[in-house]
C-alpha cells in the first residue's frame, strides 16, 4: 500500500511515517500544503493521510481537488478540532474519515488499512497459487503449509505479484507500491529483493520473469519452471 502523508508538524509527521511503514507500507511525507498537492498528483497513492490545517495550501483544497481528479485515493483527514461541524465540513469536502488530534496510533492504523482497502480493486483476503498461500492481514505466507519467512519487501512484492492474478507486473510498478519515493528507480533493489523471495519460496519455482517487462506469478500452470 502506497501512503502519502501532508502533516506541517514534522515530528508527527516523521512518526507516522515511520509507524506506517513498520506495517509494511510505503510511505512519503510532505511538511506543507504546496508540497503535499504536488505529490498527491504525481504519484498514485492509494491513502492521504491530510492534516487540515497546513501552511501553503489548506488541507481542504488538497482534498477537493483529489475527489475532483476522480482519482481512487482515499483521504483521512487530521485536525487538532473535533468538533462535529468540523468533521460534517471536512466529510462534506469529500474526504473519506476523518480522525481529531490527539489520536491513538493503532486507531490511525486500522482507519488507513481499512481505506486502502477501498482505494483498490476487490483482492481475495487470502491469496493463493498452487501450494502457496498469503494472508495480507495477518503478514502471513506459507508454502505447503510451511511458514515462509519474509522481509517487509519481499511481502509486499510477492503480494503485489498475487494480486495481479496473473498479469505481469513491471519494475516501475512494483517500486512505486512497495517503496517510496526515496527508491532510485535505477537501482536493482528490486531484481534482488525478487531474487532472495525465489530462493525463500524454494522449488518448484513460482515466479517468472518476463524479460524487458517485469514478474508474474502465472495464476494458471503454476509449477511451470520460470524464464
Amino acid at each position: 500500500m502506497r501512503v502519502l502523508v501532508v502533516e506541517d508538524e514534522r515530528a508527527l509527521a516523521d512518526a507516522i511515517g515511520r509507524g506506517l511503514r513498520r506495517q509494511g507500507m510505503a510511505v512519503d511525507v510532505a511538511y506543507d500544503g504546496d508540497e503535499g498537492h504536488e505529490m498527491a498528483f504525481v504519484t498514485r497513492y492509494d491513502v492521504v493521510v491530510l492534516d487540515r490545517d497546513l501552511p501553503g495550501r489548506h488541507g481542504d483544497e488538497i482534498c477537493a481537488d483529489l475527489v475532483a481528479s476522480g482519482a481512487l485515493t482515499r483521504v483521512l483527514m487530521l485536525t487538532a478540532s473535533g468538533t462535529v461541524a468540523d468533521r460534517v465540513e471536512g466529510l462534506r469536502l469529500g474526504a473519506d474519515d476523518y480522525l481529531p488530534k490527539p489520536f491513538a496510533f493503532d486507531e490511525l492504523v486500522a482507519r488507513v488499512q481499512a481505506l486502502g482497502r477501498r482505494a483498490t480493486p476487490p483482492a481475495p483476503p487470502v491469496l493463493a497459487v498452487a501450494d502457496l498461500v498469503v494472508d495480507p492481514a495477518r503478514r502471513l505466507a506459507t508454502r505447503a503449509g510451511t511458514p515462509v519467512d519474509l522481509t517487509r519487501k519481499e511481502f509486499g512484492v510477492l503480494e503485489e505479484l498475487l494480486k495481479a492474478r496473473g498479469g505481469v507486473v513491471s519494475t516501475e510498478e512494483l517500486l512505486e507500491r512497495v517503496w517510496d519515493a526515496n527508491a532510485d528507480p535505477f537501482t536493482t533493489t528490486v531484481r534482488v529483493t525478487v531474487m532472495t523471495l525465489r530462493k525463500k519460496l524454494g522449488d518448484p519455482p513460482l515466479i517468472e520473469t518476463v524479460v524487458g517487462v517485469g514478474y508474474r506469478v502465472p495464476a494458471v500452470d503454476a509449477d511451470r519452471t520460470p524464464a
